[in-house]
């Protein structure tokens, strides 16, 4: 059923329209209060080059007792009577798990080597950590068996050419690659249990940090604190990750990050760095284990790679853990907002993110037909419908010219958030300002950071030996640029203007009817032309999901609108055709026109009668033109009765082709007197040059054209600077 925009809001529930509310207070914001106030100015951005983020290696613990005896084993071949020269250390393996030649380059060449019969005696501390899968086991001990090579651990030496010797290997080789999963199922057991108490020690991001009990705390650094509550109200402002970083860079403001080592680090904002802080459940004091999975190697030889997964798959999420920067319904929103900017066209799933261009249904359009988003074509200006071309190559559904639709999806738009218009341009104010104020403050903490760095520096240079320039020299120069950074950071709080406190004042009469006057102002927003399509198509997302459209076979399109609630309206855009039988009632319009045209109706007359009537011209939504008028009618070869004139005039009034042939003087001599202003008269609204229809009118145009007089003024008389008038 479909429903009057008009009729939307009052169908929401009080929860959603509030949201829809927030969400266009958000956009709105962004829009420069010139705009919003009416006086518009264009507007300039000037953006800065990305820099990628590089992520810390770890670091890999050894075992040192296990390593010395590893290679305490040449000792052990001295003894079996092995010359120095003839023993060789293979420790290419060392930190590699054995329970797969995967990036086993020294696990190889042994048994390339054996092969070769290079190696009569392959000796390890136990025989087991030579290979923990059966599938890699056994052919060594067929190869070791087939060129005689014997093998040996601490418990005795064995040779797999002999059916005992084969036998003790097979078992040794079965019950490692048994322990191997024992030991690895035990491990997981107990990593599990203390995950799902949220227990487990994980590394967390900067912000929260482990006290010397284990206990997590908010980090007590509160330019930490700052920075990243900034990070999250300028994305529930900006709704894009790139946004953010923008904003971030162009005020100079720096993001909290690890280093390789792990210690706290400033640098600048990056896509990487906004989206993990975004993404993190840890901001929302929520324990998550499992949020990444080992995907199969795409080429043989390689590592498994981690991919993460979707957040309903995670496997362990333990909430009111952390102490939290967010609450989890924020989180749920921050996540969903970062997944719907993914334009995914092949899934069909995600609008992605409003961009610049003409077209406003670009991410929301999808066809009537076969299901599927539409993509946007802006050269020709319209909708196309080519998925099932593209993927299977079938014919193109449909294409849809995009001015008509956009234009009534609009309107509905501005008609169902009329309700809430003034409620949504006076918070976007207050969301500007509070933004406006967390920027400030940031700044100020910025600069409050870098002042304490340059007078750190500065402690440390006047404690250094003035005689070492060595180090003197390197502090003077850690000085000076943090001087460097302070001035940099006073520039740009400099820059930020101050905002204006909001005084809470008595709502007089007067001031209620200024509020009043305000409603009907976001038309005006959405048409004024320094608005971005960008800011226009997030604000239609705020209370439209999609728009189905279904071309039809004549002039009228249907576009299904979805609006936030599950609500529908079905609208009906006329659309432009090429020709008159294109028409809906194309056969009608042509017989009543010719009708008309036999009668000796004029052009104009039939156009007004048939566009009162309900017709229209393929060209013209609303009405019917005269050419069109015209057009057909010389297609039918009739004529007209009686010659019309350009401009219809009263019967008092005289063009200057009637007034030439009145006073039988070329109509050419009047036009160069008027070029020439010695004939002076104002033109008609329409275009046209009229004269009055008066004896003294006459006369006086034959003394202009004899010479009698110099210049004739017949302009509507007005009072000139002097307080005289003309005429």
């Amino acid at each position: 059923m479909s429903m009057d925009p008009a009729d939307l809001w009052s169908t929401l529930t009080p929860a959603l329209r509030r949201q829809i509310v927030e969400d266009v207070a958000a956009i709105l914001a962004e829009i420069p209060h010139e705009v919003r106030a009416g006086h518009t100015k264009p507007l300039g951005a000037q953006g800065r080059s990305l820099h990628p983020a590089v992520d810390a290696p770890h670091q890999v613990v050894s075992n040192q007792e296990s390593l010395r005896l590893q290679y305490a084993l040449r000792q052990r071949a001295r003894e079996l009577g092995w010359r120095e020269a003839a023993i060789d250390v293979i420790d290419a393996d060392l930190g590699l798990s054995g329970a797969s030649i995967v990036q086993r380059n020294g696990f190889k060449e042994l048994v390339g080597r054996v092969g070769l019969s290079e190696v009569g005696l392959i000796l390890s501390i136990d025989v087991t950590r030579l290979a923990r899968n059966c599938t890699d086991w056994y052919p060594l001990l067929d190869i070791c068996g087939l060129r005689g090579c014997l093998i040996a651990d601490r418990d005795g030496v064995y040779d797999p050419g002999t059916p005992n010797g084969r036998l003790l290997l097979g078992l040794k080789g079965s019950i490692s690659e048994l322990e191997l999963h024992t030991i690895r199922s035990r491990l997981t057991a107990g990593l599990l249990a203390k995950a799902e108490r949220g227990e487990l020690a994980v590394m967390l991001p900067i912000g929260p940090m482990r006290d010397p009990s284990g206990v997590v705390v908010k980090d007590p650094d509160m330019a930490v604190q700052g920075r990243l509550g900034l990070v999250f109200q300028l994305f529930l402002l900006l709704r894009s990750v790139a946004k953010v970083m923008r904003a971030l860079n162009e005020r100079d403001l720096e993001l909290p990050r690890r280093d390789r080592y792990g210690d706290l680090c400033w640098t600048r904002a990056t896509l990487a760095a906004v989206a993990a802080i975004l993404k993190n459940p840890a901001y929302a004091g929520a324990f998550v284990y499992g949020r990444t999975r080992f995907q199969p190697p795409k080429r043989e030889g390689a590592l498994p790679q981690k991919a993460p997964r979707p957040m309903e798959e995670w496997r362990i999420v333990v909430k009111d853990r952390y102490p939290a920067y967010i609450d989890w319904p924020i989180y749920d929103k921050i996540r969903a907002v970062i997944r719907d900017n993914r334009a995914e066209y092949m899934r069909i799933i995600t609008r992605g993110a409003p961009r610049n261009g003409e077209l406003l249904l670009h991410g929301i359009a999808w066809c009537a037909r076969c299901g599927h988003k539409m993509y946007v074509r802006y050269k020709g200006g319209e909708y196309v419908c080519n998925h099932l071309r593209t993927q299977e190559g079938q014919p193109t559904r449909q294409h849809i010219r995009a001015a008509h639709i956009d234009a009534a999806v609009g309107d509905a738009f501005l008609t169902a958030l009329a309700p809430a218009e003034l409620d949504a341009l006076s918070r976007s104010r207050r969301v500007q300002q509070q933004m406006n104020n967390a920027l400030r403050s940031s700044a100020e903490r910025e600069l409050e950071r870098k002042r304490y760095t340059a007078a750190l520096a500065e402690r440390q240079f006047n404690r250094a030996d003035p005689d070492n320039r060595l180090v003197a020299s390197e502090l003077e120069r850690r000085w000076e640029v943090a001087l460097n950074d302070v001035r940099a950071a006073e520039e740009a709080l400099a820059r930020q203007t101050p905002p204006k406190a909001i005084t809470q004042v008595a709502i007089s009469k007067e001031l209620n009817d200024k509020v009043i006057s305000l409603t009907g102002r976001l038309p005006q927003i959405w048409g004024d032309e320094t608005i971005s399509d960008a800011h226009r198509k997030a604000l239609l997302r705020c209370l439209i999901e999609k728009v189905v459209l279904d071309r039809g076979e004549h002039d009228l399109a249907l576009a299904r609108i979805v609006w936030r609630g599950g609500a529908v309206t079905e609208l009906e855009v006329k659309m432009s055709v090429n020709s008159v039988t294109r028409l809906t009632r194309g056969t009608e319009m042509r017989e009543r026109l010719l009708a008309l045209a036999r009668d000796g109706v004029p052009d104009d007359k039939i156009a007004a009668i048939l566009t009162h009537e309900g017709h229209r011209s393929p060209h013209c939504a609303d009405k019917v033109l005269p050419i069109t008028v015209g057009r057909l009618r010389r297609a039918a070869a009739i004529k007209v009765a009686t010659q019309r004139n350009r401009w219809e005039h009263d019967d008092a009034l005289l063009s200057p082709p009637e007034l030439a042939r009145k006073l039988k003087i070329p109509v050419n001599w009047l036009y160069v007197q008027i070029r020439s202003k010695r004939l002076l008269i104002d033109r008609q609204p329409s275009g046209a040059y009229l004269f009055p229809n008066t004896p003294s009118l006459l006369d006086a145009v034959r003394d202009l054209r004899n010479h009698v007089i110099t210049q004739l003024d017949l302009r509507i008389c007005q009072p000139n600077k002097e307080g005289h008038q003309h005429g």
